[in-house]
């Protein structure tokens, strides 16, 4: 929905009327040399100084690589922050509802059960593609979120453009795409359509194709008025300064990321392909993302010998629409090339 979008009605009231915490780094511009504000201890340099609470530096670089304003941009400890503050600014528990497209990932129902928060599931079709017009019917004036993972965890799939633009035209709520894979898609993402969409929030994060999971920093994009209100909401230094540092550091190397991405493209076909051979694997799933999701005769049985080889993947297995398949993160050629052959030796001990 375009500029006649209104926000502010959806923010929970109590959240609406909040007076945010200020910290001594809030209250604070220009430049100084020395700080007596923040409590903190003068020794022990650098670790010794609160890590900026704005992240600005950070935000500068992203807002660069990304294309989007740094107003719009909101950085979290890993996505999954950004996931429950849009339920703590949205949400009123015990009267309002989400909406998750299933399967898909798992933190979006927990998030709803930490707030009290009613989630309403809607089904893929049984190819995994988007039903627009389900997700559409199944809202009502107590929607607030609907979430929809493009590429998708666990089916590994994105979702067509068109019919993510359709639910974001005529839902009268946030619209939140979470693109933590995208970056193994040739398709694109929607970055670009925040401009003409108020109600259109973007997840990203630089665990995956940027290979930072450890440092946990995701990054929430969306039209600045939202972004305020989970900047009021978020805590003071929510983005420790360790994180920070290593984040700009790392993103300086596109190089880097470039070949990762290209390796871990290479290696996703070379064990599909591969995977494909195995008599006892039915489909192996089209993938935009960094695993592959195959339909297998006896998951539990590959996964448990699997494990008894020392290499874990994800037995799947009962999760909506999924039945009977194994989730494959790709891991290094080395990595793969164990797991082909302990598959190998699976087949000839069914055999």
């Amino acid at each position: 929905m375009g500029e006649s979008f209104d926000i502010q009605a959806l923010i929970r009231e109590n959240i609406a009327k909040l007076q945010p915490y200020s910290s001594a780094r809030d209250e604070f511009s220009g430049s100084a040399s020395v700080f007596l504000d923040a409590n903190e201890n003068p020794l022990n340099e650098p670790f010794n100084r609160y890590p900026d609470p704005k992240q600005k530096e950070l935000k500068r670089i992203l807002s660069e690589l990304k294309g989007v304003p740094s107003p719009s941009i909101f950085l979290g400890n890993g996505s999954d922050e950004g996931i429950d503050l849009l339920f703590r600014v949205l949400c009123e528990p015990g009267r309002d509802n989400v909406i998750t497209v299933d399967p898909t990932y798992g933190m979006y129902g927990v998030c709803a059960q930490i707030n009290n928060v009613e989630r309403k599931s809607v089904l893929l079709r049984a190819d995994f593609s988007l039903d627009p017009k389900a997700v559409l019917e199944a809202a009502d004036s107590h929607t607030k979120l609907i979430f929809l993972c493009s590429p998708n965890n666990p089916t590994s799939n994105a979702f067509q453009r068109e019919a993510m633009l359709e639910i974001l035209d005529q839902a009268a709520c946030m619209v939140v795409v979470d693109e933590a894979y995208l970056d193994f898609s040739d398709k694109p993402g929607l970055l670009s359509a925040l401009p003409a969409h108020k109600n259109l929030v973007v997840l990203q994060t630089l665990s995956k194709a940027w290979g930072m999971a450890a440092i946990r920093l995701g990054m929430v994009f969306a039209h600045p008025e939202l972004i305020s209100y989970l900047s009021a909401v978020k805590y003071p230094y929510n983005i420790n300064a360790l994180s920070m540092e290593v984040a700009k550091n790392q993103l300086t190397e596109a190089q880097a990321y470039t070949s990762w991405v290209k390796t871990i493209l290479e290696e996703r076909h070379r064990l599909a392909s591969r995977l494909e051979t195995f008599e006892f694997v039915e489909v192996v799933f089209p993938s935009d993302a960094n695993f592959l999701l195959i339909r297998v005769k006896d998951p539990g049985g590959i996964y448990r010998f699997l494990m008894q080889e020392g290499i874990i993947v994800r037995d799947r297995s009962s999760v909506a629409l999924c039945e009977g398949c194994l989730r494959i993160t790709i891991g290094t050629a080395s990595e793969n090339q164990l797991l082909i052959e302990a598959i190998s030796r699976y087949g000839l001990n069914e055999n």
